[in-house]
């Protein structure tokens, strides 16, 4: 398979002229800040740096726009190619779950339409993101760029290897689900590092599980049952 990497590089001004939509004062911010204080706040997430990247990222130009009405909904949609977006208090846990600081590099594997890097790229330094199906890498490399995300890397390709040119990682959060947990995802976690990853057979409800190496070992943790799409591979 072809290997693309779609690098990001971000004129200062492009968000002066970015659509009204992107502004605090967009038509979707009151179904963006229900969404937080119902979906996700309201079951539990306390973390304030992913509240508010919640509250911030624009989740309606991150699906189709035939959907855009339910972008705020409780739940997941399609984006095609048999790949969605997850429910938002799912991306509020995994966020919270991976205990995000501004200084983090942070790998993700499942782009899709590039919401959790979106998420991800409002708290950290640098967000890395693997999408094995590559009409999607290039949709939210363009996505991504157009909103001014310019700390986030796309790149088109299997994310079972990872991406060890930029690790190791100080967090990675995979979005599909994988029958076992990766091992050239464990090498490049940096030592004290967090990675959340759902595991089970594909069309299956599966585990949602915490990885963290801590002095040479790792340790896992099982959190709670969720259905993902699979992990992909070449």
């Amino acid at each position: 398979m072809k290997r693309k990497i779609y690098h990001m590089a971000i004129a200062a001004g492009l968000l002066l002229t970015a659509s009204p939509l992107l502004f605090s004062q967009d038509a979707y911010q009151k179904k963006r800040e229900e969404m937080v204080q119902y979906q996700i706040a309201g079951r539990g997430i306390t973390d304030k740096a992913t509240l508010n990247a919640m509250r911030t990222v624009p989740r309606h130009l991150f699906v189709p726009e035939n959907l855009r009405s339910r972008a705020y909904d409780d739940g997941p949609l399609p984006i095609g190619y048999g790949q969605t977006i997850s429910q938002p208090y799912i991306v509020g846990y995994m966020t919270e779950a991976i205990r995000p600081k501004p200084d983090f590099r942070v790998l993700e594997i499942g782009t899709g339409s590039g919401y959790q890097a979106a998420v991800l790229a409002k708290i950290v330094d640098k967000a890395y993101t693997i999408e094995i199906v590559e009409e999607l890498a290039g949709q939210a490399t363009k996505r991504l760029q157009k909103l001014g995300y310019d700390n986030v890397q796309v790149r088109f390709g299997d994310g079972y290897h990872g991406w060890k040119e930029h690790a190791p990682y100080d967090a990675i959060v995979v979005t599909a689900a994988a029958e076992f947990i990766p091992p050239p995802l464990v090498e490049q976690l940096k030592p004290g590092g967090i990675m959340i990853i759902p595991i089970g057979s594909p069309f299956m409800v599966q585990t949602l599980m915490l990885v963290e190496k801590k002095g040479g070992q790792i340790k896992t943790k099982s959190l709670f049952p969720v259905r993902f799409v699979p992990f992909t591979r070449e």
